[in-house]
Protein backbone atom coordinates (compact mmCIF):
# COMPACT_ATOMS: atom_id res chain seq x y z
CA UNK A 1 0.00 0.00 0.00
CA UNK A 2 3.04 2.28 -0.06
CA UNK A 3 1.84 3.49 -3.44
CA UNK A 4 -1.12 5.24 -1.72
CA UNK A 5 1.09 7.59 0.29
CA UNK A 6 3.25 8.28 -2.75
CA UNK A 7 0.19 9.14 -4.82
CA UNK A 8 -1.26 11.36 -2.09
CA UNK A 9 1.98 13.29 -1.69
CA UNK A 10 2.38 13.60 -5.45
CA UNK A 11 -1.11 15.08 -5.72
CA UNK A 12 -0.56 17.46 -2.82
CA UNK A 13 2.78 18.59 -4.20
CA UNK A 14 1.37 19.03 -7.68
CA UNK A 15 -1.38 21.24 -6.25
CA UNK A 16 1.25 23.62 -4.91
CA UNK A 17 4.40 23.44 -7.00
CA UNK A 18 3.93 25.32 -10.24
CA UNK A 19 6.09 25.09 -13.31
CA UNK A 20 7.51 28.38 -14.69
CA UNK A 21 4.96 28.37 -17.50
CA UNK A 22 1.93 28.41 -15.22
CA UNK A 23 3.21 30.54 -12.33
CA UNK A 24 1.04 33.53 -11.43
CA UNK A 25 2.43 36.78 -12.72
CA UNK A 26 4.46 38.54 -10.00
CA UNK A 27 2.50 41.57 -8.81
CA UNK A 28 4.07 44.98 -8.63
CA UNK A 29 3.65 45.78 -4.97
CA UNK A 30 3.26 49.48 -4.15
CA UNK A 31 6.38 50.76 -2.43
CA UNK A 32 6.13 53.18 0.50
CA UNK A 33 7.85 56.47 1.01
CA UNK A 34 10.54 56.55 3.68
CA UNK A 35 9.29 56.43 7.27
CA UNK A 36 9.77 59.73 9.12
CA UNK A 37 8.81 60.27 12.76
CA UNK A 38 8.58 63.37 14.92
CA UNK A 39 10.30 63.86 18.29
CA UNK A 40 7.53 61.91 20.04
CA UNK A 41 7.82 58.95 17.68
CA UNK A 42 4.69 59.73 15.68
CA UNK A 43 4.61 59.65 11.85
CA UNK A 44 4.87 62.98 10.10
CA UNK A 45 1.60 63.93 8.35
CA UNK A 46 3.25 64.23 4.93
CA UNK A 47 4.24 60.54 4.80
CA UNK A 48 0.77 59.19 5.65
CA UNK A 49 -1.54 57.77 3.01
CA UNK A 50 -4.61 59.98 2.52
CA UNK A 51 -6.95 57.05 3.27
CA UNK A 52 -6.28 55.18 6.52
CA UNK A 53 -8.50 52.11 6.09
CA UNK A 54 -6.84 48.80 6.99
CA UNK A 55 -8.01 45.60 5.29
CA UNK A 56 -7.14 42.42 7.23
CA UNK A 57 -7.63 38.78 6.26
CA UNK A 58 -8.90 36.95 9.34
CA UNK A 59 -9.44 33.25 8.68
CA UNK A 60 -12.76 31.85 9.85
CA UNK A 61 -15.93 33.77 10.69
CA UNK A 62 -15.97 34.48 14.48
CA UNK A 63 -18.85 32.83 16.32
CA UNK A 64 -19.30 35.80 18.67
CA UNK A 65 -17.69 39.09 19.72
CA UNK A 66 -18.53 38.62 23.39
CA UNK A 67 -15.04 38.48 25.00
CA UNK A 68 -16.25 36.06 27.68
CA UNK A 69 -17.75 33.57 25.22
CA UNK A 70 -15.52 33.84 22.14
CA UNK A 71 -12.94 31.24 21.22
CA UNK A 72 -10.45 30.94 18.43
CA UNK A 73 -7.82 33.24 16.95
CA UNK A 74 -10.18 35.01 14.48
CA UNK A 75 -12.36 36.29 17.33
CA UNK A 76 -9.35 37.27 19.45
CA UNK A 77 -7.87 39.34 16.60
CA UNK A 78 -11.00 41.49 16.45
CA UNK A 79 -11.54 41.64 20.20
CA UNK A 80 -8.03 43.07 20.75
CA UNK A 81 -9.06 46.01 18.57
CA UNK A 82 -12.48 46.46 20.18
CA UNK A 83 -11.53 46.00 23.84
CA UNK A 84 -8.63 46.54 26.18
CA UNK A 85 -7.68 44.58 29.27
CA UNK A 86 -5.77 45.76 32.30
CA UNK A 87 -2.59 44.99 30.38
CA UNK A 88 -2.00 44.93 26.63
CA UNK A 89 0.86 44.21 24.23
CA UNK A 90 3.33 46.42 22.41
CA UNK A 91 4.01 45.78 18.69
CA UNK A 92 6.92 43.50 19.62
CA UNK A 93 4.73 41.45 21.97
CA UNK A 94 5.93 42.93 25.28
CA UNK A 95 3.34 43.23 28.06
CA UNK A 96 2.63 46.92 28.73
CA UNK A 97 -0.01 48.87 30.67
CA UNK A 98 -3.49 48.86 29.16
CA UNK A 99 -6.64 50.03 30.91
CA UNK A 100 -4.49 50.11 34.06
CA UNK A 101 -1.78 52.77 34.00
CA UNK A 102 0.23 50.93 36.65
CA UNK A 103 -0.12 48.36 39.43
CA UNK A 104 1.32 47.23 42.74
CA UNK A 105 2.12 43.61 43.61
CA UNK A 106 2.34 42.55 47.25
CA UNK A 107 5.58 41.00 48.48
CA UNK A 108 4.00 37.56 48.74
CA UNK A 109 2.72 37.81 45.15
CA UNK A 110 -0.89 37.26 46.21
CA UNK A 111 -2.41 40.72 45.82
CA UNK A 112 -2.43 42.86 42.67
CA UNK A 113 -3.75 46.42 42.88
CA UNK A 114 -4.46 48.05 39.51
CA UNK A 115 -4.84 51.82 39.04
CA UNK A 116 -7.03 52.53 36.03
CA UNK A 117 -6.24 55.24 33.52
CA UNK A 118 -8.57 58.14 34.42
CA UNK A 119 -8.99 58.79 30.69
CA UNK A 120 -10.39 55.30 30.13
CA UNK A 121 -13.79 55.48 28.41
CA UNK A 122 -16.36 53.17 26.91
CA UNK A 123 -17.30 53.84 23.30
CA UNK A 124 -20.35 55.70 24.67
CA UNK A 125 -18.10 58.16 26.49
CA UNK A 126 -18.84 56.74 29.96
CA UNK A 127 -15.85 56.22 32.27
CA UNK A 128 -14.43 52.71 32.61
CA UNK A 129 -14.45 51.94 36.33
CA UNK A 130 -13.07 49.33 38.70
CA UNK A 131 -16.63 48.14 39.24
CA UNK A 132 -16.82 47.31 35.53
CA UNK A 133 -13.97 44.86 36.00
CA UNK A 134 -15.47 43.43 39.19
CA UNK A 135 -18.81 42.76 37.47
CA UNK A 136 -17.15 41.40 34.33
CA UNK A 137 -14.82 38.99 36.12
CA UNK A 138 -17.70 37.70 38.24
CA UNK A 139 -19.58 37.07 34.99
CA UNK A 140 -16.62 35.11 33.59
CA UNK A 141 -16.59 32.60 36.47
CA UNK A 142 -20.37 32.38 36.82
CA UNK A 143 -21.38 28.84 35.68
CA UNK A 144 -24.47 30.34 34.04
CA UNK A 145 -22.24 32.24 31.61
CA UNK A 146 -20.76 28.95 30.40
CA UNK A 147 -17.66 30.72 29.15
CA UNK A 148 -15.15 28.45 27.43
CA UNK A 149 -12.18 30.08 29.15
CA UNK A 150 -13.67 30.63 32.61
CA UNK A 151 -10.89 28.59 34.15
CA UNK A 152 -8.34 31.20 33.09
CA UNK A 153 -9.34 33.09 36.25
CA UNK A 154 -8.73 29.99 38.38
CA UNK A 155 -5.75 31.64 40.17
CA UNK A 156 -8.14 34.22 41.70
CA UNK A 157 -9.39 33.48 45.22
CA UNK A 158 -12.61 31.38 45.20
CA UNK A 159 -12.71 31.13 41.38
CA UNK A 160 -12.48 27.32 41.43
CA UNK A 161 -15.33 27.00 43.92
CA UNK A 162 -17.51 29.42 41.94
CA UNK A 163 -16.85 27.62 38.66
CA UNK A 164 -17.80 24.39 40.42
CA UNK A 165 -21.08 25.88 41.67
CA UNK A 166 -20.04 25.76 45.34
CA UNK A 167 -19.89 29.53 45.90
CA UNK A 168 -21.70 32.55 44.48
CA UNK A 169 -19.86 34.78 41.94
CA UNK A 170 -19.94 37.60 44.48
CA UNK A 171 -17.33 35.64 46.50
CA UNK A 172 -14.66 36.04 43.80
CA UNK A 173 -11.47 37.62 45.14
CA UNK A 174 -11.85 40.94 43.35
CA UNK A 175 -12.80 44.33 44.75
CA UNK A 176 -13.26 47.95 43.65
CA UNK A 177 -11.31 49.93 46.26
CA UNK A 178 -12.36 53.13 44.51
CA UNK A 179 -13.82 54.01 41.09
CA UNK A 180 -10.32 53.77 39.63
CA UNK A 181 -8.68 51.12 41.82
CA UNK A 182 -9.24 47.43 41.13
CA UNK A 183 -7.75 44.82 43.46
CA UNK A 184 -7.29 41.09 42.82
CA UNK A 185 -6.42 38.46 45.43
CA UNK A 186 -4.82 35.24 44.22
CA UNK A 187 -4.83 31.83 45.86
CA UNK A 188 -1.13 31.36 45.06
CA UNK A 189 1.62 33.32 43.30
CA UNK A 190 1.02 33.20 39.56
CA UNK A 191 4.09 34.18 37.53
CA UNK A 192 2.14 34.56 34.28
CA UNK A 193 -0.73 36.61 35.72
CA UNK A 194 0.06 39.92 33.96
CA UNK A 195 0.34 38.09 30.63
CA UNK A 196 -2.99 36.37 31.24
CA UNK A 197 -4.64 39.79 31.48
CA UNK A 198 -4.07 40.41 27.77
CA UNK A 199 -6.53 37.58 26.97
CA UNK A 200 -10.07 38.60 25.90
CA UNK A 201 -11.62 36.57 28.74
CA UNK A 202 -10.32 39.18 31.19
CA UNK A 203 -11.68 42.18 29.25
CA UNK A 204 -14.48 44.27 30.75
CA UNK A 205 -17.97 43.98 29.25
CA UNK A 206 -20.44 46.87 29.36
CA UNK A 207 -23.13 45.81 31.82
CA UNK A 208 -25.81 48.24 30.67
CA UNK A 209 -25.60 47.14 27.05
CA UNK A 210 -25.65 43.44 27.90
CA UNK A 211 -28.65 43.78 30.23
CA UNK A 212 -30.52 45.90 27.68
CA UNK A 213 -29.89 43.71 24.63
CA UNK A 214 -29.09 40.22 25.96
CA UNK A 215 -27.23 38.05 23.46
CA UNK A 216 -27.64 40.79 20.82
CA UNK A 217 -25.34 43.11 22.75
CA UNK A 218 -22.55 42.08 20.32
CA UNK A 219 -24.35 43.45 17.26
CA UNK A 220 -23.48 46.77 15.55
CA UNK A 221 -25.20 49.63 17.33
CA UNK A 222 -25.42 47.61 20.55
CA UNK A 223 -21.82 46.60 21.25
CA UNK A 224 -20.12 48.96 23.70
CA UNK A 225 -16.36 48.49 23.98
CA UNK A 226 -13.40 50.22 25.59
CA UNK A 227 -10.71 49.69 22.96
CA UNK A 228 -9.25 51.77 20.17
CA UNK A 229 -12.10 50.86 17.80
CA UNK A 230 -15.85 50.27 17.93
CA UNK A 231 -18.03 47.94 15.87
CA UNK A 232 -19.78 49.63 12.95
CA UNK A 233 -20.77 46.75 10.64
CA UNK A 234 -21.02 42.95 10.65
CA UNK A 235 -22.03 41.19 7.46
CA UNK A 236 -21.83 37.49 8.28
CA UNK A 237 -19.36 35.59 6.08
CA UNK A 238 -18.50 38.82 4.30
CA UNK A 239 -16.86 41.45 6.53
CA UNK A 240 -16.63 42.95 10.01
CA UNK A 241 -15.89 46.66 10.05
CA UNK A 242 -14.58 48.73 12.95
CA UNK A 243 -14.26 52.49 13.18
CA UNK A 244 -11.93 54.53 15.35
CA UNK A 245 -13.33 55.05 18.85
CA UNK A 246 -13.14 58.81 19.56
CA UNK A 247 -13.48 58.15 23.31
CA UNK A 248 -10.52 55.75 23.53
CA UNK A 249 -8.06 56.90 26.16
CA UNK A 250 -5.31 57.34 23.56
CA UNK A 251 -7.47 58.19 20.56
CA UNK A 252 -5.08 60.94 19.48
CA UNK A 253 -2.37 58.30 18.90
CA UNK A 254 -4.53 56.10 16.65
CA UNK A 255 -3.98 56.85 12.96
CA UNK A 256 -6.08 54.12 11.34
CA UNK A 257 -9.66 55.35 10.84
CA UNK A 258 -11.32 52.05 9.95
CA UNK A 259 -10.38 48.37 10.07
CA UNK A 260 -12.14 45.81 7.88
CA UNK A 261 -11.76 42.10 8.76
CA UNK A 262 -12.51 39.63 5.97
CA UNK A 263 -13.18 35.93 6.69
CA UNK A 264 -11.46 33.59 4.24
CA UNK A 265 -11.78 29.83 4.52
CA UNK A 266 -9.85 29.37 1.27
CA UNK A 267 -6.21 30.51 1.41
CA UNK A 268 -5.97 30.79 -2.39
CA UNK A 269 -8.86 33.25 -2.48
CA UNK A 270 -7.19 35.35 0.21
CA UNK A 271 -3.86 35.18 -1.64
CA UNK A 272 -5.46 36.39 -4.85
CA UNK A 273 -7.20 39.24 -3.02
CA UNK A 274 -3.82 40.37 -1.66
CA UNK A 275 -2.20 40.17 -5.10
CA UNK A 276 -5.05 42.30 -6.45
CA UNK A 277 -4.37 44.96 -3.81
CA UNK A 278 -7.59 44.35 -1.85
CA UNK A 279 -5.85 43.35 1.41
CA UNK A 280 -3.07 44.88 3.48
CA UNK A 281 -2.30 41.59 5.12
CA UNK A 282 -3.36 37.98 4.98
CA UNK A 283 -4.19 35.62 7.80
CA UNK A 284 -2.03 32.97 6.10
CA UNK A 285 -0.82 31.96 2.68
CA UNK A 286 -1.30 28.80 0.59
CA UNK A 287 1.34 26.21 1.43
CA UNK A 288 2.03 25.46 -2.21
CA UNK A 289 2.93 29.09 -2.98
CA UNK A 290 5.79 29.39 -0.47
CA UNK A 291 8.69 28.97 -2.92
CA UNK A 292 7.06 31.31 -5.43
CA UNK A 293 6.55 33.91 -2.71
CA UNK A 294 10.17 33.64 -1.60
CA UNK A 295 11.26 34.41 -5.17
CA UNK A 296 8.73 37.05 -6.17
CA UNK A 297 7.31 38.73 -3.05
CA UNK A 298 10.04 38.55 -0.37
CA UNK A 299 9.30 42.09 0.81
CA UNK A 300 5.73 41.05 1.72
CA UNK A 301 6.33 37.52 3.03
CA UNK A 302 6.48 37.35 6.84
CA UNK A 303 7.38 34.02 8.50
CA UNK A 304 8.13 33.95 12.23
CA UNK A 305 8.11 31.52 15.17
CA UNK A 306 4.72 31.25 16.86
CA UNK A 307 3.98 29.99 20.36
CA UNK A 308 1.68 27.20 19.30
CA UNK A 309 1.35 23.51 18.40
CA UNK A 310 -0.69 21.80 15.67
CA UNK A 311 -2.12 18.46 16.79
CA UNK A 312 -4.97 16.01 16.43
CA UNK A 313 -7.18 15.08 19.37
CA UNK A 314 -9.03 11.88 20.22
CA UNK A 315 -12.57 11.91 21.58
CA UNK A 316 -12.05 9.77 24.67
CA UNK A 317 -15.76 9.60 25.51
CA UNK A 318 -16.68 7.42 22.51
CA UNK A 319 -15.55 4.14 20.99
CA UNK A 320 -13.12 3.10 19.74
CA UNK A 321 -10.63 5.37 21.52
CA UNK A 322 -11.85 5.84 25.07
CA UNK A 323 -10.49 2.58 26.51
CA UNK A 324 -7.92 1.71 23.89
CA UNK A 325 -4.56 3.30 24.62
CA UNK A 326 -2.75 0.92 22.27
CA UNK A 327 -4.89 2.09 19.35
CA UNK A 328 -4.25 5.77 20.09
CA UNK A 329 -0.51 5.17 20.29
CA UNK A 330 -0.50 3.15 17.07
CA UNK A 331 -2.17 5.97 15.13
CA UNK A 332 0.30 8.51 16.50
CA UNK A 333 3.39 6.43 15.72
CA UNK A 334 2.23 5.69 12.17
CA UNK A 335 2.44 9.39 11.19
CA UNK A 336 5.68 10.60 9.62
CA UNK A 337 5.93 14.15 10.89
CA UNK A 338 9.02 14.91 8.82
CA UNK A 339 7.09 14.22 5.62
CA UNK A 340 4.20 16.38 6.84
CA UNK A 341 6.44 19.41 7.45
CA UNK A 342 8.81 18.89 4.50
CA UNK A 343 6.32 17.85 1.81
CA UNK A 344 2.94 19.19 2.93
CA UNK A 345 3.18 22.29 5.16
CA UNK A 346 6.67 23.40 3.97
CA UNK A 347 6.90 26.71 5.81
CA UNK A 348 9.59 25.88 8.36
CA UNK A 349 7.27 24.17 10.86
CA UNK A 350 9.14 22.03 13.40
CA UNK A 351 8.04 18.37 13.79
CA UNK A 352 7.23 17.57 17.40
CA UNK A 353 6.10 14.78 19.71
CA UNK A 354 5.29 17.26 22.50
CA UNK A 355 2.32 19.45 23.31
CA UNK A 356 4.29 22.38 24.76
CA UNK A 357 6.55 24.11 22.19
CA UNK A 358 10.27 24.12 22.89
CA UNK A 359 12.05 27.39 23.59
CA UNK A 360 10.41 28.53 26.83
CA UNK A 361 12.85 29.81 29.46
CA UNK A 362 13.21 27.40 32.38
CA UNK A 363 11.08 24.68 30.78
CA UNK A 364 12.32 21.64 28.86
CA UNK A 365 9.47 19.50 27.48
CA UNK A 366 9.74 15.78 28.33
CA UNK A 367 10.79 14.02 25.15
CA UNK A 368 8.99 10.68 24.62
CA UNK A 369 11.25 7.67 24.01
CA UNK A 370 9.93 7.13 20.47
CA UNK A 371 11.05 10.62 19.45
CA UNK A 372 14.59 9.22 19.07
CA UNK A 373 13.50 6.23 16.96
CA UNK A 374 13.63 6.01 13.20
CA UNK A 375 10.28 6.28 11.43
CA UNK A 376 10.52 2.63 10.42
CA UNK A 377 10.92 1.68 14.09
CA UNK A 378 7.86 3.76 14.93
CA UNK A 379 5.89 2.11 12.14
CA UNK A 380 6.87 -1.38 13.35
CA UNK A 381 5.76 -0.55 16.89
CA UNK A 382 2.57 1.01 15.52
CA UNK A 383 1.69 -2.25 13.75
CA UNK A 384 2.35 -4.27 16.91
CA UNK A 385 0.14 -1.99 19.02
CA UNK A 386 -2.54 -1.92 16.33
CA UNK A 387 -2.85 -5.72 16.37
CA UNK A 388 -2.74 -5.71 20.17
CA UNK A 389 -5.65 -3.26 20.09
CA UNK A 390 -7.73 -5.82 18.20
CA UNK A 391 -7.40 -4.68 14.57
CA UNK A 392 -5.88 -6.33 11.52
CA UNK A 393 -6.18 -6.51 7.72
CA UNK A 394 -9.24 -8.70 8.13
CA UNK A 395 -10.63 -6.49 10.92
CA UNK A 396 -9.64 -2.98 9.77
CA UNK A 397 -10.27 0.21 11.69
CA UNK A 398 -12.81 2.61 10.19
CA UNK A 399 -12.29 6.12 11.53
CA UNK A 400 -13.52 9.66 10.89
CA UNK A 401 -10.96 12.46 10.78
CA UNK A 402 -12.62 15.85 11.09
CA UNK A 403 -11.20 19.28 10.25
CA UNK A 404 -12.49 22.80 9.68
CA UNK A 405 -12.60 24.27 6.17
CA UNK A 406 -9.09 25.15 5.06
CA UNK A 407 -6.96 23.97 2.15
CA UNK A 408 -3.95 23.58 4.44
CA UNK A 409 -5.92 21.49 6.95
CA UNK A 410 -7.26 19.36 4.10
CA UNK A 411 -3.78 18.68 2.76
CA UNK A 412 -2.53 17.57 6.17
CA UNK A 413 -5.59 15.37 6.73
CA UNK A 414 -5.16 13.70 3.33
CA UNK A 415 -1.51 12.93 4.09
CA UNK A 416 -2.30 11.56 7.57
CA UNK A 417 -5.07 9.33 6.18
CA UNK A 418 -2.67 7.97 3.55
CA UNK A 419 -0.05 7.19 6.22
CA UNK A 420 -2.61 5.39 8.38
CA UNK A 421 -3.69 3.35 5.35
CA UNK A 422 -0.13 2.50 4.35
CA UNK A 423 1.16 1.50 7.79
CA UNK A 424 -1.95 0.08 9.44
CA UNK A 425 -4.57 -0.46 6.76
CA UNK A 426 -6.88 2.08 8.42
CA UNK A 427 -9.79 3.33 6.33
CA UNK A 428 -10.30 7.02 7.05
CA UNK A 429 -13.30 9.14 6.19
CA UNK A 430 -12.35 12.83 5.97
CA UNK A 431 -15.01 15.26 7.16
CA UNK A 432 -14.73 18.97 6.40
CA UNK A 433 -16.89 21.37 8.46
CA UNK A 434 -17.50 25.11 8.65
CA UNK A 435 -15.69 26.53 11.68
CA UNK A 436 -18.71 27.17 13.91
CA UNK A 437 -20.14 23.71 13.26
CA UNK A 438 -16.69 22.21 13.79
CA UNK A 439 -16.28 23.88 17.19
CA UNK A 440 -19.78 22.90 18.25
CA UNK A 441 -19.29 19.25 17.32
CA UNK A 442 -15.95 19.16 19.09
CA UNK A 443 -17.36 20.55 22.32
CA UNK A 444 -20.44 18.31 22.30
CA UNK A 445 -18.35 15.13 21.71
CA UNK A 446 -21.32 13.29 20.18
CA UNK A 447 -20.06 12.66 16.66
CA UNK A 448 -16.31 13.31 16.76
CA UNK A 449 -13.68 10.58 16.75
CA UNK A 450 -10.39 12.22 15.74
CA UNK A 451 -10.27 15.91 14.91
CA UNK A 452 -7.85 18.65 13.97
CA UNK A 453 -6.77 20.73 16.92
CA UNK A 454 -4.16 23.26 17.86
CA UNK A 455 -3.30 25.64 20.62
CA UNK A 456 -1.64 29.03 20.68
CA UNK A 457 -0.41 29.92 24.14
CA UNK A 458 -2.44 32.63 25.82
CA UNK A 459 0.66 33.60 27.81
CA UNK A 460 4.29 32.44 27.66
CA UNK A 461 4.09 29.60 30.15
CA UNK A 462 3.71 25.82 29.74
CA UNK A 463 0.63 25.92 31.96
CA UNK A 464 -1.25 27.64 29.13
CA UNK A 465 -1.09 24.36 27.17
CA UNK A 466 -1.61 21.96 30.07
CA UNK A 467 -4.62 23.58 31.73
CA UNK A 468 -6.93 23.07 28.72
CA UNK A 469 -6.96 19.33 29.49
CA UNK A 470 -8.28 19.74 33.03
CA UNK A 471 -11.45 17.65 33.31
CA UNK A 472 -13.56 20.81 33.82
CA UNK A 473 -11.92 23.10 31.24
CA UNK A 474 -14.23 24.43 28.53
CA UNK A 475 -11.72 23.57 25.78
CA UNK A 476 -11.20 19.96 26.90
CA UNK A 477 -12.88 18.62 23.75
CA UNK A 478 -11.13 15.27 24.24
CA UNK A 479 -13.18 14.59 27.38
CA UNK A 480 -9.93 13.72 29.17
CA UNK A 481 -10.62 12.96 32.82
CA UNK A 482 -7.61 11.86 34.85
CA UNK A 483 -7.78 12.77 38.55
CA UNK A 484 -4.00 12.52 38.84
CA UNK A 485 -3.56 15.05 36.03
CA UNK A 486 -6.09 17.41 37.64
CA UNK A 487 -4.23 17.17 40.96
CA UNK A 488 -0.96 18.02 39.23
CA UNK A 489 -2.53 21.14 37.74
CA UNK A 490 -3.76 22.16 41.18
CA UNK A 491 -0.27 21.63 42.62
CA UNK A 492 1.26 23.69 39.81
CA UNK A 493 -1.17 26.53 40.51
CA UNK A 494 -0.26 26.52 44.21
CA UNK A 495 3.51 26.00 43.93
CA UNK A 496 5.60 29.05 44.84
CA UNK A 497 9.08 27.66 44.12
CA UNK A 498 9.87 28.01 40.39
CA UNK A 499 12.00 24.85 40.13
CA UNK A 500 9.34 22.70 41.78
CA UNK A 501 6.63 24.26 39.63
CA UNK A 502 8.65 23.50 36.50
CA UNK A 503 9.13 19.87 37.55
CA UNK A 504 5.41 19.49 38.19
CA UNK A 505 4.61 20.85 34.72
CA UNK A 506 7.06 18.41 33.14
CA UNK A 507 5.37 15.56 35.04
CA UNK A 508 1.94 16.76 33.90
CA UNK A 509 2.96 16.93 30.24
CA UNK A 510 4.58 13.50 30.45
CA UNK A 511 1.36 12.05 31.86
CA UNK A 512 -0.70 13.68 29.11
CA UNK A 513 1.63 12.27 26.45
CA UNK A 514 1.69 8.81 28.06
CA UNK A 515 -2.11 8.78 27.98
CA UNK A 516 -1.91 9.75 24.26
CA UNK A 517 -4.74 12.26 24.50
CA UNK A 518 -3.43 14.12 21.46
CA UNK A 519 -1.20 13.47 18.46
CA UNK A 520 1.31 16.36 18.40
CA UNK A 521 2.33 17.18 14.83
CA UNK A 522 4.43 20.33 14.58
CA UNK A 523 5.23 23.67 16.17
CA UNK A 524 3.56 26.54 14.34
CA UNK A 525 5.10 29.41 12.48
CA UNK A 526 3.04 32.46 11.60
CA UNK A 527 2.99 33.02 7.85
CA UNK A 528 1.35 35.85 6.04
CA UNK A 529 1.74 38.56 3.47
CA UNK A 530 1.99 42.15 4.71
CA UNK A 531 1.75 45.19 2.45
CA UNK A 532 5.10 47.08 2.52
CA UNK A 533 3.12 50.31 3.01
CA UNK A 534 1.82 49.10 6.39
CA UNK A 535 4.03 50.54 9.13
CA UNK A 536 3.91 49.52 12.78
CA UNK A 537 3.44 45.81 12.07
CA UNK A 538 6.03 43.66 13.87
CA UNK A 539 6.43 39.91 14.07
CA UNK A 540 6.25 38.57 17.64
CA UNK A 541 6.06 35.09 19.15
CA UNK A 542 2.50 35.60 20.44
CA UNK A 543 1.39 36.87 17.02
CA UNK A 544 -0.61 39.71 18.57
CA UNK A 545 -1.07 42.65 16.21
CA UNK A 546 -3.21 45.58 17.35
CA UNK A 547 -4.40 47.84 14.56
CA UNK A 548 -3.98 50.90 16.80
CA UNK A 549 -0.19 50.59 16.46
CA UNK A 550 -0.26 50.74 12.67
CA UNK A 551 -0.65 53.25 9.86
CA UNK A 552 -0.47 53.29 6.08
CA UNK A 553 2.36 55.12 4.32
CA UNK A 554 2.03 57.04 1.11
CA UNK A 555 3.00 55.21 -2.05
CA UNK A 556 6.12 56.23 -3.91
CA UNK A 557 5.46 58.01 -7.22
CA UNK A 558 5.34 55.57 -10.12
CA UNK A 559 8.42 57.16 -11.70
CA UNK A 560 10.47 56.18 -8.65
CA UNK A 561 9.61 52.48 -9.00
CA UNK A 562 11.86 50.05 -10.91
CA UNK A 563 10.51 48.43 -14.05
CA UNK A 564 8.59 45.21 -13.45
CA UNK A 565 10.75 42.11 -13.84
CA UNK A 566 9.67 39.68 -16.57
CA UNK A 567 7.93 36.48 -15.57
CA UNK A 568 10.34 33.55 -15.31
Amino acid sequence: MRWLLAVALAVLTACGDRTPSDEPRPPRLPQPVALQLDAEGRPLPEILAPVQVLHRGNGDEPQTLDPHLAEGVPSANILRDLFEGLTTTAPDGRIVPGAALHWDISRDGLTYTFYLDPDGRWSTGEPVTAEDFVWSWRRVVDPRTAGTYGRMLAPVVNAEAILGGRLAPAELGVEALSPSTFQVRLSAPTPYFLGLLTHPTTYPVHRGSLEAHGSRHVRPGNLVSNGAFRLSEWQVRSRIELERNPYFRKADEVVIERVVFFPFEDENTEFNRFRAGDLHWTNQVPTGQFRWLERHMPEALQVAPWFGTYFFTFNLTRDPFGDNLELRRALSLAINRDIITQRVTRFGEIPTFNLVPAGLPDYEPPLPEHAAWTQEERAEEARRLFHQAGFSDSEPLMVELRYNTSENHRRIAVAVAAMWREVLGVRTRLINEEFRVFLQNRSQRRVTQVFRDGWIGDYQDAFSFLEIFHSEHGRNDAGYNNPRFDRLLEQIAAERIPSRRRNLMVEAERLLLDDQVVIPMFTYVSRRLVDPRLAGWEANIMDHHLSRHMFLLREQPAAALPLEAPVE
